[in-house]
């Protein structure tokens, strides 16, 4: 991706902190727009989330801490690492590469195939601004955990390169605990599955290989995703306490109908070929 979550949208991130990034409109007429809802830093192009910053679920306080050196914990996520990142040279290699892409159109794409639907600006409004604002309240609340415990990222503590190799010198600034990208795609996933709840089991399998996409990459442990995931599940949880997420939910189901109806759907083909490269680390851990 262009700037990774460590660097360009933590930047951005972190102004939130600084202000609300609620947007209060009538419940029934959520923002649809990025001009209405506005960034966290001019030209960042990463949007406000719903929730203010106090708002968040706290991931110091809800995980525990990372693996210790020379524990069976450690040992497992080197053994995890050394299983995924053999897979980077490959398909799956490149599928990770994309995945770790968070702007904006192009992470549009990361979930048609699961969900059965074209995503875009254009066609489904408020399905695009729920992705982009759920991204940065996921993003932004495992920050606490990150800054607190600075875990160096395996591609760094192995001397090897990553699957983003232009993201490198920001990402061994970053804490690797837990996977920003992790909580993101968890998120994407759980919202997505009220959205269409008749594709859940395939919704879910890509938030799973969304994040295992981070361990593909050497840009995350096995124990940062699995942290991840449960951040993305905390930051749902608590965004169901937002009427303009639950007005923008409301609005993009009905998106979603309406576009299934016009035939808005991803090639199949292309969605088989992806499920084809998923599929090869599917019985791999995290």
């Amino acid at each position: 991706m262009n700037a990774p979550l460590g660097a360009a949208l933590a930047a951005s991130l972190a102004l939130l902190a600084a202000c609300t990034t609620t947007v209060s409109p009538p419940e029934s007429q959520p923002p649809a727009s990025a001009a209405q809802v506005g960034e966290s830093r001019p030209g960042s192009g990463y949007l406000k989330g719903y929730l203010a910053r106090s708002d968040l679920p706290d991931s110091l306080a809800l995980l525990p801490p990372p693996p210790a050196a020379d524990s069976a914990a450690l040992a497992a996520d080197g053994q995890a690492y050394r299983a995924l990142t053999a897979l980077r040279a490959g398909p799956r290699g490149a599928q990770a590469a994309r995945d770790a892409q968070l702007r904006f159109p192009q992470a549009a794409d990361a979930f048609a195939c699961a969900l059965g639907v074209e995503v875009s600006e254009q066609a489904t409004p408020h399905l695009n601004m729920l992705l982009r604002r759920t991204l940065s309240d996921a993003g932004l609340a495992t920050y606490k955990a990150k800054d607190h415990y600075q875990r160096t990222r395996p591609f760094v503590a192995f001397k090897e390169p990553s699957c983003t190799p232009a993201d490198e010198p920001a990402l061994a600034r970053d804490g690797s605990y837990p996977s920003g990208h992790s909580a993101i795609g968890w998120a994407w996933a759980l919202v997505l599955t009220e959205v269409a709840p008749e594709r859940a089991d395939a919704l879910l399998q890509r938030g799973r290989s969304f994040a295992q996409s981070r361990g593909v990459c050497g840009a995350h442990w096995a124990s940062d995703i699995e942290a991840g995931r449960l951040m993305g599940s905390a930051v749902v949880a608590r965004l169901h306490d937002n009427a303009v997420f639950r007005a923008q939910l409301a609005l993009a189901r009905q998106e979603v109908a309406a576009a299934r109806g016009k035939g808005k759907v991803p090639d199949a083909a292309a969605c088989a070929a992806q499920q084809q490269v998923l599929d090869t680390s599917a019985r791999l851990a995290p």
